[in-house]
């Protein structure tokens, strides 16, 4: 497989990134920030699953938690097809950026990326919003 377009999408947290880390890692908490996995997010034993509409049942594996801020995930397609999902929290002065890697899949169209880069950008600040509300609560 070819090397395939990739840009990374990131955002600036006022919150420590151990923090932003620690809530952003948890698939539970994800219905709250990330549109694209929370709706309808289950656990499933050592994967979780999530409605994909028409496309059907949809899995996603997440890395374990861990100290390095890595919160990648595998999305399984119910074609088969595995969308890897490279995603860090890491520590920017005294805050977090959050970075989340988007990926240009073979068959996907400028327009396509562009919206799922935009998506991304909606959701980080959905992140953003809600560690930084908490700072302030």
């Amino acid at each position: 497989m070819p090397v395939l377009e990739a840009k990374a999408i990131h955002t600036s947290i006022e919150r420590d990134w151990k923090r932003v880390y620690d809530f952003a890692c948890k698939p539970e908490n994800m219905a709250r920030w990330a549109s694209g996995l929370g709706s309808g997010l289950q656990n499933a034993g050592d994967h979780w699953l999530v409605d994909g509409g028409p496309l059907g049942e949809i899995k996603v594996r997440f890395s374990p938690q861990n100290e390095h801020g890595i919160v990648d995930h595998w999305v399984e397609m119910p074609s088969g097809m595995i969308v890897y999902n490279a995603f860090r929290i890491v520590q920017n002065g005294d805050g977090a950026e959050a970075i989340f890697l988007v990926t240009r899949l073979p068959g996907m169209s400028e327009e396509q990326f562009e919206q799922d880069s935009r998506h991304v950008e909606t959701d980080l600040g959905n992140l953003k919003r809600i560690m930084e509300a908490e700072i302030s609560a």
